[in-house]
């Protein structure tokens, strides 16, 4: 996968055929590997929308949205589900962790799900905890 994100031309609804909302109206643009870029806008202009869109965490209503040579709008849920646990990575404003797991066995569990050896997930386990001053 290159670095590139495309967003065409996307839209994404709400509500029924009476009340429509449009969250998201056909925005298009593109982020190239190294760029940083920043989402503003006042309060209820689609910013969480539109990160949900391509965080593939909601869905679009029409449009599309690459990553790289992937059209991630045209993935099934398990294509889609395969899709986040090999190129997503996603920080929420709330920590968003499992409150029956420690810490570490939270940080275990994302590697866990990529199954990777237990070796390489105690050693990224023990350096991220460290790092935290854990």
């Amino acid at each position: 996968m290159n670095g590139t994100i495309k967003v065409c031309d996307i839209e994404k609804y709400y509500g029924t055929k009476d009340n429509i909302t449009k969250a998201v109206n056909r925005i298009s643009f593109e982020v190239r590997s190294g760029e940083f870029v920043g989402v503003m806008g006042a309060s209820g202009s689609g910013k969480t929308t539109l990160l949900n869109l391509m965080s593939t965490i909601d869905k679009v209503t029409s449009g599309h949205i690459w990553y790289g040579d992937t059209d991630i709008t045209a993935l099934s849920e398990d294509q889609l589900a395969d899709f986040r646990k090999e190129h997503l990575g996603f920080v929420f404003q709330d920590f968003n962790l499992l409150d029956t797991l420690t810490l570490e066995e939270n940080i275990t569990l994302a590697l866990s799900i990529r199954k990777r050896p237990a070796a390489e997930i105690k050693e990224k386990a023990g350096a991220i905890m460290e790092e935290l001053g854990i």
